[in-house]
């Protein structure tokens, strides 16, 4: 709505829209980067049973991790979906039911053809219900609030969220916008100024266009009278009519983009390219691994989460929740050394069966593989040290008390 009846353009005077946004290589890097790392994450479906979880063979898990619908294969969608989230502030999928209720698909939509509006209440006390109106070329049609999965992004009103590029990066890609365009004509006429030719002596007109049209036949380029030169004669003189690249410092202003951009998404600068900045997230892939599953994200997986488990099963007794171990995972020697400790050793208790191991690695299970590791012999003591071992301020002749 913004787009069509308020003004799209930025103080730099670039529209900043889903489709512009998208040609900025930043923005580009920041959405696939997100959405490709949720997309590739596996969603399990767990049981309850008392204070214990198990992995259950549900329905459901075909749909959250193979097919949405027949026309979407599940790692297209969730990127689909997490891309609208971003660009739009809304991921939103109808959900097709049986007879009985249960879900049998779910088809991503283009934010922009999705009006969601409340619907009435008859007492400010009565909790708020929206209703979704899908567009497409074929009509439309209206469903409740139960048949659909919303995935809001950051600043969620209760009916939809905040796009990223509205309002944490709506100027930032703007100019952004403008510096590429201005770098693709600078470049495309040989990246040199314009210039004016001065003579000290007069020249007639027919020699003046005899030389612009040399000039322009040996250094013209695509852009309309910018490479024409300037001629000045009777001594008139003129330094350079425009800034050179470096002196616009238009790559480093270009580069101070990248990093801007990437902060309103939430992705450390180095994940989409920008390496001229040291991370604060630590050293090591493990490391920066843990920061971005951790700060980028885990907002969106927790509303992700909410939305399935609250839509879909509508009990404490089932859930589903993604596994981001294969984004944590570090290399053999690092996994070697955690699975170990997992297992557990002499002197200390494992948390992971050896069945369990075997999953995460794609093995079949194995005989005997489902108990837990428990040590035998519990660790040894520490001896409580002497009072007087190692203190050199100790009388070795000093009699014991009650002797003279």
């Amino acid at each position: 709505m913004f787009e069509i009846f308020g003004n799209p353009t930025t103080a730099s005077g670039a529209v900043v829209s889903p489709a512009t946004s998208m040609r900025v290589s930043a923005v580009f890097g920041c959405v696939t980067l997100i959405a490709g790392a949720i997309a590739q994450l596996p969603l399990p479906v767990f049981e309850r049973t008392g204070e214990v979880r198990i992995r259950a063979d549900h329905d459901y898990w075909w749909l959250l991790n193979e097919q949405f619908s027949a026309a979407w294969p599940a790692g297209a969608a969730w990127e689909f979906l997490v891309a609208q989230m971003l660009l739009r502030g809304d991921g939103i999928a109808y959900i097709t039911r049986n007879r009985s209720g249960n879900a049998t698909g779910f088809i991503p939509w283009p934010r922009d053809r999705v009006m969601i509006l409340e619907q009435p209440k008859s007492s400010p006390r009565d909790p708020r219900r929206l209703q979704y109106t899908f567009h497409d070329d074929d009509g439309y049609f209206t469903v409740d609030q139960d048949d659909v999965l919303h995935f809001p992004g950051f600043g969620f009103n209760g009916t939809h969220g905040m796009s990223v590029i509205q309002w944490g990066a709506r100027n930032g890609i703007g100019i952004a916008i403008q510096g590429d365009e201005h770098a693709g004509k600078f470049f495309a006429e040989g990246g040199k100024p314009e210039v004016a030719i001065t003579t000290p002596k007069e020249m007639g007109q027919g020699a003046q266009d005899d030389f612009r049209a040399a000039w322009v036949k040996k250094y013209g380029g695509m852009q309309g009278n910018r490479r024409i030169p300037l001629i000045l004669t009777e001594g008139l003189d003129i330094k350079e009519l425009t800034m050179s690249a470096v002196d616009q410092q238009l790559l480093e202003s270009r580069q101070w983009q990248v990093i801007d951009i990437a902060r309103a998404f939430g992705v450390p600068p180095h994940m989409i390219g920008e390496t001229s900045k040291a991370t604060s997230w630590g050293t090591g892939i493990e490391q920066m691994g843990i920061g971005f599953v951790k700060h980028t994200l885990g907002p969106h997986l927790r509303r992700i989460k909410d939305e399935l488990n609250r839509k879909l099963f509508r009990t404490v007794r089932y859930f589903t929740e993604h596994n981001v171990d294969s984004l944590l995972a570090g290399d053999s020697k690092a996994q070697a050394e955690y699975f170990g400790k997992a297992l557990g050793g002499p002197g200390a208790q494992g948390w992971m069966t050896v069945n369990e191991v075997r999953r995460l690695k794609n093995l079949p299970p194995i005989a005997g593989g489902d108990e837990l590791y428990r040590p035998k012999d519990p660790a040894p003591a520490k001896k409580p040290p002497d009072d007087n071992e190692g203190n050199s301020d100790a009388d070795p002749e000093a009699a014991p008390a009650g002797e003279e």
